[in-house]
């Protein structure tokens, strides 16, 4: 029910940025403003940020199979990925057009600018509530909730500059006001691109210190040593792990009341509810850095046999 009302609510998100994006050119080229059509080309990136982040939601709906056997989770990554690479190459193309616009302002019509940046606001202000709850969970619905908020600041800023260019007369509030939404683009897109990349190269999950998962496992009742560990993300919140853990020599049904202890311990803490935990029995008391010890008495022993 809670998929299908997000999925519902990125169509209906998409109908609406599309329609705006019309508008805003159209307004663009009549009021000679760069600044709208900068806009209009940020809010184009967001209409195919909701495409994709739909598909992208979509695709993570869908179960595993034979072939895929994790599901599809990694399509919502992909899909942020791809979103933020196009909005940094949009920022490279508003601000090369800004410094031109710089060199040569034009004059332009801060009347219209001022009624389109409004209705842009409220358009942004509204998708971004629709998403609100969704997007502290998934990286693909945060990267479409970060695109409605870098344009909605975008329209912010547009406003002011309508305003100031009806008092001042000052035609470069344009493209100085075009530079600053590319300036804002690129800070809204480099994190998306940072933490999808790391997904997507299977790097530690984000906030996660990989010595206090270690430090923590072996804190575990009847855990020896850890080794050969790797901690990845299959998506925005599915976490996996694969390591080998060393025990006592012991019956299975012994050791898997360890395993159960691990599971808990990994979901409660470090929210990794996905685990692959391979034992190794060793004839040992003592684990300690890779190496078997043997207990001080026992040692003493030793050197009168």
């Amino acid at each position: 029910m809670h998929a299908h009302g997000t999925g519902r609510v990125l169509k209906w998100s998409l109908a609406a940025t599309v329609l705006f994006v019309i508008a805003e050119a159209i307004a663009g080229f009549k009021a000679n403003s760069l600044a709208l059509l900068s806009d209009a080309g940020h809010n184009f990136t967001d209409a195919l940020a909701l495409l994709l982040a739909w598909f992208g939601f979509y695709f993570q709906t869908k179960p595993a199979d034979e072939v895929k056997t994790y599901g599809y989770h990694r399509a919502g990554i992909l899909a942020a990925f791809v979103n933020a690479l196009t909005l940094l190459g949009l920022a490279g193309l508003i601000f090369f057009e800004s410094y031109r616009r710089f060199l040569n302002p034009r004059h332009v019509h801060e009347t219209i600018m001022l009624i389109v940046a409004a209705a842009g606001l409220g358009v942004n202000l509204a998708i971004m509530w629709g998403l609100r709850r969704q997007q502290k969970h998934d990286l693909n619905i945060r990267s479409a909730f970060v695109h409605m908020l870098g344009d909605a600041l975008g329209s912010v800023g547009i406003i002011v500059g309508a305003v100031a260019i009806r008092y001042t007369g000052w035609q470069r509030i344009d493209p100085v006001l075009s530079a600053l939404i590319a300036a804002l683009i690129v800070w809204t897109a480099w994190d998306i691109v940072r933490e999808s990349l790391n997904i997507l190269l299977e790097g530690l999950p984000k906030g996660m210190d990989f010595q206090s998962v270690i430090r923590a496992m072996r804190e575990v009742e009847g855990v020896l040593g850890v080794h050969d560990l790797h901690i990845w993300s299959l998506g925005s919140n599915f976490h996996a792990l694969s390591a080998h853990v060393l025990i006592e020599d012991m019956p299975p049904s012994e050791s898997d009341a360890i395993l159960r202890r691990l599971n808990k311990m990994l979901a409660e803490r470090f929210h990794i509810e996905h685990t692959t935990v391979q034992f190794e029995h060793v004839n040992c008391p003592i684990y300690e850095n890779g190496c078997c010890v043997q207990p001080e008495n026992q040692r003493h022993q030793n050197r009168f046999h």
